[in-house]
């Protein structure tokens, strides 16, 4: 689909997801695998993923530039209903913000219409950088959350306001892994216009 590769995270974002990585997280609030799962608001407490000692990896040329976007914006706040940095960002809405200004894709709003795109569905074994995964993380049966897959199992979204907004997590987690749901190639609905444009744009 994407033939150029470039590399992932600046230098620069490391300085910050270390200091999001170092919060410390009571024991209580730690043993996420024996609770029942949980309205958005409640999700996750777990201490965001450190990305600073990962092997570096490479990845197609416009999931570099979204994901890249995606985590210098670690630590913007969750607000139900946003769209933007100023705002804040729910879940789709991040997703929704960031293949448009990556992408120039307009993406659906809401979760429920995220899944519903006629993308190309892909197993959790073959994920690649800049996949969308989807969760049912409020136990009704039906997608709830989304977020974006980094690589090494870990993907970034906007959580919750209690969690504390866009942060890191990793598929492996209790959590994540019981409310997984499925994944999908957005990405390959870009048009090869676009690809050309954007290729050109970055030489």
């Amino acid at each position: 689909m994407l033939k150029r590769f470039a590399p992932l995270v600046p230098i620069a974002l490391s300085a910050l997801l270390a200091a999001c990585a170092s919060q410390q997280v009571p024991q209580s609030q730690m043993d996420l695998a024996q609770q029942p799962l949980q309205p958005l608001e409640l999700v996750s407490d777990e201490p965001v993923v450190d990305f600073t000692d990962a092997e570096p990896y490479e990845l197609p040329s416009l999931a570099d530039n979204i994901l890249a976007h995606g985590l210098s914006l670690v630590g913007t706040r969750y607000r139900m209903g946003g769209t933007s940095v100023t705002s804040g960002f729910d879940c789709s809405g991040f997703v929704g913000f960031l293949f448009k200004e990556e992408a120039g894709m307009k993406l659906p709003r809401s979760t429920r219409e995220l899944i519903n795109l006629d993308a190309p569905l892909v197993s959790r074994s073959e994920l690649e950088p800049g996949d969308l995964i989807f969760f049912n993380n409020r136990g009704r049966g039906r997608v709830s959350h989304a977020g974006i897959y980094l690589g090494d199992d870990q993907f970034i979204h906007s959580s919750s306001s209690r969690s504390g907004g866009v942060r890191v997590d990793s598929l492996d987690s209790s959590y994540w892994s019981r409310s997984y749901m499925k994944a999908k190639r957005v990405l390959a609905l870009v048009p090869e216009q676009t690809l050309a444009e954007r290729s050109s744009l970055s030489r």
